[in-house]
Formats: C-alpha cells, sequence, structure tokens
C-alpha cells in the first residue's frame, strides 16, 4: 500500500449534455456499477483553483463498483477535466495537510481547495501529466464514512 493508502474511489467525468441520472443507469447497465445516488449542484460554501477563490459547481453520481465507490461528475463551471476521461481517483486519508505534501513531492500539485455545506474538505491534487487523472484527498471523518457505507450498502440490497 503506498503512502496514501488504497483508494477508496475512481470517477468520471461525463457529458453536461446528458441527465446524469441517465448516465447513471448506462454505466450500472453496462458496467454492474450500483445502485446510484444523485446529487445535482453540490453545495459549496467556498472553493478555489490555484490558491484563487473561483467556482467549482458540479453534479455527482454515486454508486458501489466492485470494492470501490464510483462517481460520474459533471462539471458545470470551465471543467478542469473533460467529458469522457477518468476524472479523479479518490484517498480517504488520515493528515489531509500530509496528504497534499505527498503529492507535491510527486509532483502532483494542489489545484482545487473546497469544503462542503456538510464541513468535508477536500482538494485535487494535478497529476494528469503523469497519470492522466486528478487525485482527490479528503480526511477521514464519521459524514464520509457514513455516505460511502450508505452507498455501499444500497449496492448490497
Amino acid at each position: 500500500m503506498g503512502a496514501l493508502g488504497e483508494p477508496v474511489q475512481i470517477a468520471y467525468a461525463v457529458s453536461p449534455r446528458i441527465p446524469l441520472r441517465d448516465q447513471a443507469d448506462r454505466h450500472s447497465q453496462r458496467w454492474g456499477s450500483g445502485p446510484f445516488v444523485v446529487v445535482e449542484h453540490i453545495d459549496l460554501v467556498e472553493s478555489r483553483v490555484k490558491g484563487a477563490t473561483t467556482p467549482f459547481d458540479h453534479s455527482s453520481a454515486y454508486g458501489w463498483w466492485g470494492e470501490l465507490m464510483v462517481e460520474l461528475v459533471v462539471e458545470h463551471t470551465p471543467p478542469l477535466v473533460p467529458p469522457g476521461r477518468v476524472h479523479h481517483v479518490a484517498f480517504m486519508v488520515d493528515s489531509l495537510s500530509a496528504a497534499i505534501d505527498h503529492c507535491r513531492s510527486q509532483g502532483a500539485e494542489l489545484l482545487l481547495e473546497a469544503r462542503t455545506r456538510a464541513g468535508v474538505d477536500f482538494v485535487f491534487c494535478d497529476a494528469r501529466e503523469e497519470s492522466g487523472h486528478l487525485i482527490e484527498l479528503y480526511e477521514r471523518c464519521d459524514a464520509l464514512t457514513t455516505f460511502y457505507g450508505r452507498v455501499r450498502s444500497l449496492a448490497r440490497g
């Protein structure tokens, strides 16, 4: 296991022109993922891109796929990742600052910092040049582990 631990989620950037629910249903039918929880226009209290206050308006569909959460991401603001690509791989870490430092030491600079209305901080580090996707990091907390557990339990019916 690497310095960040095991990945807990893989996310795909999907088209804003097709309803997110339809894309989630299609992913489920094709690949056996889901069922999906769809959250439109996720409520962020703040977001910064490269240190500058910048809106990050996005909607996501969350499902379970094997041992990972799968997320389908629609970016309503200018996209960090164009549709049709892996958007990010996520890690739930014990220390957000230590994980950011590790990513920086590997050449993946901090791209986005955000906080949800529920008080969950998350960041994207930019590993696109080497890996083709972003790295999402967030600290393990009750809100996240409860949400992950809920999505996983839906898949187990």
